[in-house]
């Protein structure tokens, strides 16, 4: 195994100190810069591209722990995004010295960098992280290319490997009427996350349009301008559906 540079740099778009809604407990969330997805609801646009903050994982993990004292016994730390597997070392890194530290690390990803080429390097990932937050956007394939720009075949890849290698998940899915809440891709959702051995959670997270103002700060138009948001009926199908809780 490669040794570990704790001083590798990450590209930071933001960080929140007290997270009550990515992980267990409470979390000191770092949002990275970067993702290849193009998800026409995406409600951060401004971290596809561009250069964010640059922190070495150590100064990074310096200032994560002054919060340790709001954790107690569930909380930790959480990377998030854009997309968190576009700088692996990076994480890697930086949750191998929360883990020297007993801290619990989550990582919340929409999985689609995940390649069997860079398998090495994710399972290093894998070792130091307590728990994968995997957003399902769509499963039919065409339909999550549509909706993303991308395949889903490697999406799924991995959380066969997580679950075949003990890799605690919670699976989430953005509701979005008319175009995620299809019954038949949600049966099939179903159908696949009941195939998983280590999901501990699945959730419906319903659409919204906060981030469309972002969408024009950036000046580019909105693909879901006049979608409404979901009913309370349509979540509790979708609910239903997926079988949460």
């Amino acid at each position: 195994m490669n040794e570990i540079n704790n001083d590798v740099i990450g590209n930071v778009h933001k960080l929140e100190t007290f997270g009550l809604v990515d992980g267990p407990g409470v979390r000191f969330v770092v949002f990275l810069k970067g993702c290849k997805m193009r998800c026409k609801f995406c409600h951060n646009p401004d971290t596809w591209k561009g250069q964010g903050e640059e922190w070495t994982a150590r100064k990074l993990f310096e200032r994560a722990k002054r919060y340790r004292t709001y954790w107690k016994d569930n909380g930790g730390i959480t990377i998030s995004g854009g997309e968190p597997l576009l700088q692996m070392e990076f994480v890697t890194a930086l949750f191998s010295l929360a883990k020297k530290e007993g801290i619990s690390t989550a990582v919340d990803t929409a999985g689609q960098p995940f390649s069997k080429e860079k398998l090495a390097q994710f399972r290093a990932l894998a070792d130091v992280t307590d728990l994968f937050i995997l957003d399902l956007k769509e499963m039919d394939p065409e339909g999550h290319k549509e909706l993303t720009g991308t395949d889903n075949s490697n999406i799924l890849e991995m959380a066969q490997w997580l679950s075949d290698n003990g890799k605690k998940m919670w699976i989430r899915h953005v509701l979005v009427p008319g175009i995620t809440d299809k019954q038949e891709d949600l049966e099939k959702m179903y159908s696949f996350i009941s195939s998983l051995k280590t999901v501990e959670r699945v959730e419906i997270l319903p659409y919204h349009t906060l981030g469309v103002v972002k969408w024009a700060e950036l000046g580019m138009s909105y693909p879901l301008d006049g979608v409404p948001v979901p009913t309370d009926e349509e979540i509790n199908r979708a609910k239903a559906l997926l079988h949460t809780e």
